[in-house]
């Protein structure tokens, strides 16, 4: 995570992800921490991760506690200071990288290379690693440096996934809307999940289940 706003595009991709059967290596970067306590009021801190983590995921889109029930035993946290951590090496294995969401600043320092913190380490591993990377670049609108730093991460082998919702799956809460953005993060990551109504090239379909 990044400190983009956007963490309950976040907070989908991780359920879905331990829904999936996956483990997960979490890092929370220090500017996600203010984003999260500003859009959800929790603390994220690293000597209480895993209760904080449980309640941030424990809520839906909309705030309200307890919409969720999610088992976090998957889950291992690195902080993002923590250089010498896991995912900065090749040697350790990793299916691959979601950044999400992802700031114009972190797009910035894996597609200059910086390494500036355990996030950008970990992608520019994924990346010399060959490894699947996402990028869900949350940000409007975009100016031409970092459409260029996208460019430079397309390049590179990284998927760019706009958070950008659509409307065709019949989306009648804020919650719908979140979660196709996680499901497109989640297919560009060959993860299966049931976030979405596809598209199946009926028109109108979308309205027929809003209604």
């Amino acid at each position: 995570m990044s400190g983009a706003s956007g963490t309950p595009y976040a907070a989908a991709v991780l359920r879905a992800l331990l829904a999936a059967g996956e483990s997960v290596d979490l890092v929370v970067s220090r500017a996600s921490r203010l984003t999260l306590l500003d859009e959800t009021g929790i603390s994220f801190r690293d000597a209480h991760w895993q209760d904080d983590l449980r309640e941030w995921l424990s809520r839906g889109a909309d705030g309200k506690p307890g919409t969720f029930s999610v088992d976090i035993d998957a889950v291992r946290h690195w902080s993002a200071g923590d250089l010498a951590a896991g995912p900065s090496s090749g040697s350790y294995p990793t299916q691959g990288m979601l950044i999400v969401p992802a700031s114009t600043a972190s797009v910035a320092g894996v597609a200059l290379g910086l390494s500036k913190d355990l996030l950008q380490r970990a992608a520019s591993v994924t990346l010399k690693e060959s490894r699947p990377l996402v990028v869900a670049v949350r940000e409007t609108p975009l100016n031409g440096q970092t459409l260029r730093h996208l460019v430079t991460l397309d390049d590179a082998g990284a998927v760019v996934v706009p958070a950008s919702p659509a409307f065709y799956a019949g989306a009648t809460h804020i919650q719908d809307l979140v979660d196709f953005v996680a499901g497109r993060v989640l297919d560009a990551a060959g993860v299966p999940h049931g976030l979405y109504r596809r598209w199946q090239g009926e028109l109108g379909g979308g309205s027929h289940r809003a209604g």
